[in-house]
């Protein structure tokens, strides 16, 4: 149950601290994320406390975590070279829903460490 709350208390003091003046919009972003949970349907059983979501769950593998990551990171390379003062709101979107992604990625892998 504690995991559950994470997911939610996370993103919301994450998007406080970093997205100030837009973090309800931003926290809105990154809990949506949880979506990627999605994957756990076709597990059997659904749900399993002791199986470690990470590398069993098709959107919790490698190679969607380094999509999450470019998710992530590219928007930030983008702003940095833009001419624009600001980078566009699908942009930032783009960046939130990576980092909410790597968020969950990390409390779905800090769970397979208990």
């Amino acid at each position: 149950m504690i995991h559950i709350a994470l997911h939610f208390a996370v993103p919301l003091v994450v998007a406080f601290i970093f997205y100030n003046q837009k973090w309800r919009s931003a926290a809105l972003i990154m809990i949506l994320t949880m979506i990627v949970d999605v994957d756990h349907l076709i597990a059997d059983p659904i749900y399993d406390p002791n199986r470690c979501s990470i590398g069993f769950h098709p959107l919790h593998t490698s190679i969607p975590i380094l999509f999450y990551f470019l998710m992530f990171l590219i928007p930030l390379l983008y702003k940095n070279f833009s001419t624009k003062t600001g980078a566009s709101s699908s942009v930032r979107i783009i960046h939130l829903l990576g980092l909410g992604l790597l968020i969950h990625m990390f409390l779905d892998w800090t769970d397979c460490l208990v």
